[in-house]
């Protein structure tokens, strides 16, 4: 007795090792030397390529496409249509690409045609991370335990997005940027290459926090340019744009746009000196 079932179309090279009670759609493809673990579900057409390593009842969606060497830890669910690359990890229970379901006062509305969540190659996404889909990540994304990454946005190169950090939906990362633990990214921001966030920054969108229908019109969140440093448990307004090599201290509140390359510091913040020659990029 084999415990698990198998579609009669699905590709099962014979170097693949398969747990218990696993359960593997019609027109699955599994590459050479794939392991699944005990309790596997792969829907119709999903793809795992060689070498790769599922862990106990893991969830793979229909026409999900995982590229080879992927290593995924147990009870983690993968959506439908998602398209991972090479040489990844998720850790556990973690729900990767998918669907947003919005509240009925929300300014977003639910989209169920999105776009499959894409990952680029070298990825890490630690434990218990949600990450939408309708979203789209460079490659050596770094992706820690417990955060959320909402539908629409774009994550570059080299980007770590750190533990517990949420980033909201329609906003962009540039490469070998940096979000540290538990900071929180606003929707509909744009933060460019090199930029670093401290822990615990806030960041906010909405000047009538939910009241008047003029706010539809007038949501933006932060800019924050190349280079800039945002210290710990700051605050940056609605729409303010942080110039290129900022320094904004910790604990500081930007409530209007900055200058490039100089310090600011305060609450709320006001101009300090120039940032020094050789911390600049």
């Amino acid at each position: 007795m084999t415990h698990h079932l198998i579609a009669t179309s699905a590709t099962v090279p014979e170097s693949v090792k398969i747990g218990p009670f696993c359960v593997i759609g019609e027109n699955v493809v599994l590459g050479e030397n794939v392991i699944l673990g005990v309790g596997c579900v792969l829907g119709d057409g999903a793809k795992v390529g060689a070498g790769s390593v599922l862990g106990n009842y893991i969830s793979i969606g229909q026409g999900t496409e995982i590229g080879l060497q992927t290593r995924i830890g147990d009870h983690t669910t993968i959506y439908p249509q998602a398209i991972l690359g090479e040489n990844g990890f998720i850790g556990s229970n973690s729900s990767i690409g998918r669907l947003p379901k919005a509240s009925a006062t929300s300014t977003v509305k639910a989209q169920n045609d999105l776009l499959p969540l894409q990952m680029g190659n070298g990825y890490t996404i630690g434990c218990s991370a949600v990450l939408y889909a309708g979203t789209n990540y460079a490659d050596k994304a770094f992706i820690g335990d417990g955060a959320v990454v909402r539908e629409r946005c774009s994550i570059g190169q080299n980007v770590v997005i750190g533990s517990g950090v949420v980033v909201e939906n329609d906003t962009k990362i540039g490469e070998f940027t940096k979000i540290q633990t538990g900071s929180y990214i606003t929707a509909y921001m744009e933060i460019e290459e090199q930029v670093f966030i401290a822990p615990m920054v806030t960041t906010t969108n909405d000047n009538y926090m939910g009241r008047t229908e003029k706010r539809f019109k007038s949501i933006k969140g932060a800019t924050i340019q190349r280079g800039a440093r945002i210290g710990g448990g700051a605050i940056l307004l609605p729409g303010v744009k942080v110039a290129p090599e900022t320094f904004v201290a910790a604990g500081a509140l930007v409530s209007k746009d900055t200058t490039e390359k100089r310090v600011i510091k305060g609450f709320p913040a006001k101009d300090l000196r120039a940032v020094p020659e050789e911390e600049l990029l």
